[in-house]
């Protein structure tokens, strides 16, 4: 604040301040305030020395002075119980996104699930009523490859951008898929889903085998210890198993093992690419079907084809017609769905969910299909999937093995 200067003449006693000339005053900004006398009407003069007449007005008491001249300075650390409110919409948000992408894993998973279990279905009500395993691969792998092709026509998906490279890398991967899809086929058709699958859970023991034998890959010794109840396991189940079949066993075992080098050959030839997800089952079942084909004809034949076509017709009805497109369709669905959700989680989340799709496809395979399982048998299924889990963990823990970019087994 800065007081009006009026340019009067004045003189005031001087008895308590040495005579002492000064120049002329310059105004000059200060932070202290201006006292004004209410009662003596002093007036200033710029041609004579300022002096002080009184000091009475110009005297605080102490609570006074310290009450105008104390300043105080506080310095607060900030409370992190009590954050700002845009850290409070930031944490809202993220928590939504949260929730939002567990609700996207548990529909994947939940999806996957069922898929897998309607196909596993109505695959066995057709190769009980219609044992050609190979057509029946076949179908599954045309009618996938039917429906990308029409999802890309129609831009429903976008169409993957490959080169003559890609189709080189995958080459050897869709060998081994096809081996595995129908050796995995041909075993549904000769013994009991549930018993397929409990066999095909062993699938960690030939990958294992593989990659110490033919890649001299070693591993931690965890990993080799969760081998023993997964290979006991399958043991016991294949020794109690009412209904054994052979040819129902080994396709169960070549299956596993086909699937192992599709993994090798899809984690080496594959890196680098950027086709994935359902784009890249797309483009894979697209080549099985061309592999498979001329293999199919040859060990079946369109006149078996034919004649076992008319028998299950003349049984089933043509509800029989219905049973082959769900299993086609549904085939390629749950590997669709598989393929999506690989890009979405994590691979200990991912062997968690395989496990339980084996145990709820054996599970509903009984059930359904009235399956007579003796308690030793079960016990043995319980002890491989169990095996396969803690093998899943181990692997993933101790070697940081990213399953997605492997594309494990889905069968």
């Amino acid at each position: 604040m800065i007081s009006s200067v009026k340019h009067t003449p004045f003189s005031a006693s001087t008895d308590f301040l040495p005579k002492k000339r000064f120049l002329t005053p310059t105004l000059k900004f200060s932070p202290l305030p201006i006292i004004q006398n209410s009662i003596f009407n002093n007036k200033f003069s710029s041609e004579k020395p300022l002096h002080i007449s009184s000091t009475q007005n110009l005297t605080f008491s102490p609570k006074e002075q310290q009450k105008e001249l104390k300043t105080q300075c506080n310095a607060y650390e900030a409370d992190r119980s009590r954050p700002l409110d845009i850290n409070i919409e930031v944490l809202d948000e993220q928590a939504r996104f949260e929730a939002a992408q567990r609700l996207k894993i548990g529909i994947y998973f939940a999806t996957w699930w069922a898929l897998n279990v309607v196909f596993n279905i109505y695959n066995k009500k057709v190769l009980n009523a219609f044992p050609y395993p190979w057509l029946t691969s076949t179908l599954s792998l045309a009618c996938g490859s039917l429906m990308m092709l029409v999802s890309w026509a129609t831009r429903i998906a976008e169409a993957p951008k490959t080169d003559l490279e890609f189709w080189k890398s995958l080459f050897p991967v869709a060998v081994a898929h096809t081996i595995g899809h129908v050796a995995a086929t041909v075993s549904m058709s000769k013994v009991a889903v549930s018993f397929t699958h409990i066999i095909k859970s062993g699938e960690p023991a030939f990958s294992v085998l593989v990659s110490r034998f033919l890649f001299g890959e070693t591993l931690p010794m965890p990993v080799y210890m969760s081998l023993l109840p997964i290979i006991g396991g399958c043991a016991l189940a294949a020794v109690t198993e009412l209904n054994f079949n052979m040819i129902g066993f080994m396709g169960a075992m070549i299956s596993n093992l086909a699937f192992v080098f599709r993994n090798i050959f899809s984690k080496k030839g594959m890196k680098g690419k950027s086709v994935g997800g359902m784009n890249y089952y797309a483009c894979l079942s697209m080549m099985s079907l061309l592999i498979l084909t001329p293999f199919a004809i040859a060990v079946e034949g369109p006149q078996m084809w034919a004649a076992g076509w008319q028998k299950a017709i003349a049984q089933i009805g043509p509800n029989f017609v219905w049973w082959v497109a769900a299993q086609s369709i549904f085939y390629h669905l749950y590997n669709q769905v598989s393929y999506m959700s690989l890009d979405q989680i994590s691979p200990l989340t991912f062997s968690i969910g395989n496990t339980m799709k084996r145990i709820s496809v054996i599970v509903s395979s009984i059930i359904i299909f009235h399956t007579p399982v003796q308690p030793v048998n079960a016990l043995g299924a319980a002890i491989a999937i169990l095996g396969t889990f803690i093998y899943s963990q181990f692997l993933v823990q101790d070697l940081g093995i990213y399953v997605t970019k492997s594309k494990p087994s889905l069968q």
